[in-house]
């Protein structure tokens, strides 16, 4: 196997990785969060919170340059508008995913405080769980248009 198929296989093995486990995290901490257990919430932000390290935080560092060499090796042009459209996309996903990150872990330390104390979860809790609702469309939004740019191609 040439150098080429290694970085494609190993940039699409890195694209599935952080589609499916930003899938998954989302998944797992929507229905923990519908518990309003504040055990199964803190043990469950746990999780994620390792997922989120071991995973995500990898592929986000081996996507660009996996790219980037993709690009170099194939003679495309990292100035292609269609990469250049890319990466911004990238970028916007990624300022949603480091509050996220952040979020996650408040998110976990709430639960378990609750779950220590034997109280209901804090308002802040709630708040934050919004946020972290809500800036998880824009990042889904953004992996889903790298997806059709990477597969696509297409000349704008």
């Amino acid at each position: 196997m040439d150098l080429y198929a290694i970085l494609k296989i190993s940039h699409v093995i890195g694209a599935c990785v952080l589609f499916g486990t930003g899938l998954g995290i989302a998944f797992f901490m929507w229905m923990a969060n519908r518990t309003a257990d504040p055990a199964v919430i803190a043990g469950t932000a746990r999780i994620v919170v390792i997922a989120d390290t071991l995973f995500t935080a990898t592929a986000v560092v081996a996507q660009p340059a996996t790219g980037m060499a993709l690009a170099t090796l194939a003679g495309i042009s990292l100035r292609s508008p269609w990469i250049v459209l890319a990466l911004a996309l990238y970028l916007v996903v990624g300022a949603c995913w480091l509050p996220v990150v952040w979020i996650q872990i408040k998110l976990r330390d709430l639960g378990a405080a609750a779950r220590d104390a034997g109280v209901p979860l804090p308002a802040q809790y709630h708040r934050l769980f919004r946020i972290w609702f809500i800036l998880g469309w824009p990042a889904f939004a953004g992996v889903m248009a790298i997806f059709v740019l990477m597969i696509a191609k297409p000349p704008l």
